[in-house]
């Protein structure tokens, strides 16, 4: 049976609605998606063709704020139905992928599925203040089926190092740097961080930077420290290393394609089992953390205790 999905757009700058319905539909026009500004999206789906498609599993509806922008991602992916109001799509779908990466819009616009009882997938960040995260907390809580994170936790580029890990020795530090700003991307270096740990308890936080200069240390509760760097001027990157007492090991995080259809795909198969594969408590401790980073800053570099 095909898992029929709805598909929420979009938030300036995040062409997620695009790939994401072309990785799961299996077909994309490259000419619509880079006149609406995304040659880079193109790009990566013409590279990857072979593998689009998810087994068992179609973008069916979509809603977007303009109606022209809900078109022209249908017309992009083969998404056969455009929807005037996101509610609309509460019974003829399945589950629903909310690709806006502005927090401050998701509990407004996950509420209505959560209240129906629908899977959703929430873009990064979930949350970005204590009272949404705390909202989402109280709707898993509830049982309710919420999905959240980087697709960096499944990029092929931290799976290839975590296979060498033990050849590092005891892990003493590991350092993270990325691009622009912290509530959108921080989350994602803190995702791979994550993710490559095993989703360690983190204690505290404090934030050394500025603003568009984000430096941040987290301490974990067996002592272990890491250090993430932000900054909006710098040339496009986003790397992680990690150093042992034998080793060390750079990551430089560039196939977005894999990363994402891993994460679509690991969506998919928890729709199809009944829960999220991904644990909410590892999503709600990355949450935490990117918002305690936050309020370090607000408060002249305090430490924030978890």
């Amino acid at each position: 049976m095909t898992t029929k999905i709805g598909i929420i757009g979009m938030s300036p700058g995040n062409a997620h609605p695009y790939s994401w319905s072309a990785i799961i539909n299996g077909f994309f026009d490259g000419a619509e998606i880079i006149r609406v500004g995304y040659p880079g999206v193109t790009a990566y789906l013409q590279a990857n063709k072979n593998t689009l498609g998810i087994d068992n599993a179609q973008v069916t509806h979509v809603w977007a704020q303009d109606v022209q922008i809900a078109e022209s991602i249908a017309a992009a992916t083969g998404i056969a139905h455009v929807v005037p109001q996101l509610e609309d799509m509460i019974g003829k779908v399945d589950a629903v992928i909310l690709s806006r990466d502005d927090p401050e819009q998701h509990v407004a616009m996950a509420r209505p599925f959560l209240d129906a009882g629908i899977p959703i997938f929430i873009d990064k960040p979930l949350a970005i203040t204590t009272a949404d995260m705390d909202w989402f907390a109280a709707q898993h809580a509830m049982g309710r089926f919420i999905m959240s994170c980087s697709s960096m936790r499944y990029s092929s580029e931290a799976g290839a190092v975590k296979m060498e890990m033990a050849a590092l020795g005891a892990l003493q530090f590991a350092t993270a740097v990325g691009k622009k700003d912290w509530p959108k991307y921080g989350v994602h270096m803190l995702e791979a961080l994550f993710a490559l740990l095993d989703d360690p308890r983190p204690v505290a936080v404090k934030h050394i930077g500025k603003e568009g200069k984000d430096s941040v240390q987290i301490t974990f509760e067996n002592d272990f420290q890491v250090m993430i760097h932000m900054y909006m001027d710098i040339s496009l990157t986003f790397q992680l290393s990690l150093f042992g007492k034998d080793g060390w090991r750079l990551i430089e995080y560039k196939n977005w394609y894999a990363m994402f259809r891993n994460n679509i795909i690991e969506f998919v198969r928890s729709v199809q089992q009944g829960s999220s594969r991904l644990a909410f408590e590892k999503t709600e401790r990355i949450i935490r953390t990117l918002i305690a980073a936050r309020e370090s800053l607000e408060s002249e570099g305090k430490t924030i205790y978890l």
